[in-house]
């Protein structure tokens, strides 16, 4: 039996404006293009398109996983970073556009300087940051960790998917990395935890808590970062990192106080601080 594919989305619509999805009418759009193996184009061209029962109770079982508030991308498996695909899980943080602003800021700094790059990658997750420093510039060498060995499953996956050559290790922050870097750049755990219970229900019942908990203040991992970085980059070698939009100014303390200097601030597309950066000052 076949059945109208606009039905389908158009009860797709209406279970997900019931159960107070917000961008219902774009979420069943995606969803059908995913599960009913269409496109918008040919919806458009093709009113009276069908498809079989059986891919209509695939994506109702996904409509109403999405009710649930599950991530659109946990239901798809993956999510687009950088122009690449990734796949994601909800052993990863799923890529934001913001984390964008940081790849493009490594990528403007490291385009500057001749010869090959050393990049580490800190709390890598999905691998999403080092896979695509890696793709998108030729001279740079990344290494990339992270304490789950979950997280690096997925990494190495994106590694492979998207034919890059990240170095891939399991560790605690540092603990298990050796060598000096040109940068290091990180997305780490910035959520005070405190305000964990009060985010959407998609991240606190579902992403992992582990790559969000920055501790009471939100600022334990910059600390660690920051105050262990002189032993792992060169000479006046660079260090980034995403910020929670009222960060800037706690973070630029921390690295004045351990001896970085050109404290930079940047802001995202909605015009928040989300990235900022400091050269290691030489002893």
């Amino acid at each position: 039996m076949e059945v109208l594919v606009k039905d389908i989305i158009v009860e797709g619509e209406q279970a997900l404006k019931h159960c107070n999805i917000d961008d219902w009418k774009t979420d069943s759009l995606l969803l059908a293009e995913y599960f009913l193996g269409v496109t918008r184009k040919q919806l458009l061209l093709n009113q009276g398109l069908t498809v079989d029962v059986k891919l209509k109770r695939d994506y109702m079982d996904a409509i109403q996983s999405r009710c649930h508030h599950i991530p659109l991308q946990y239901l798809t498996g993956t999510q687009e970073f950088m122009g690449l695909e990734f796949e994601v899980n909800t052993d990863v943080l799923i890529p934001r556009q913001d984390t964008e602003v940081l790849v493009e800021a490594v990528l403007t700094y490291i385009d500057k300087i001749p010869g090959e790059k050393k990049v580490l990658d800190l709390c890598t997750g999905s691998g999403c940051i080092a896979v695509s420093i890696d793709k998108m510039c030729g001279s740079a060498k990344v290494t990339a960790c992270d304490i789950s060995e979950k997280a690096l499953e997925t990494a190495v996956r994106n590694n492979q998917k998207n034919k890059a050559a990240v170095t891939f290790i399991r560790s605690d922050l540092f603990e298990q990395i050796s060598g000096k870097f040109d940068v290091i750049v990180s997305n780490p755990p910035y959520i005070r935890t405190d305000e964990i219970p009060k985010l959407m229900p998609e991240v606190k019942n579902h992403e992992p808590v582990i790559a969000l908990d920055g501790d009471a203040d939100g600022l334990k991992f910059y600390r660690m970062i920051v105050g262990n970085a002189r032993e792992f980059l060169k000479p006046e070698g660079m260090l980034f990192f995403e910020i929670g939009c009222e960060q800037g100014e706690d973070v630029q303390s921390i690295f004045i106080q351990n001896g970085f200097s050109n404290v930079t601030v940047q802001k995202d597309l909605a015009g928040n601080d989300r990235v900022i950066y400091a050269k290691l000052e030489r002893k």
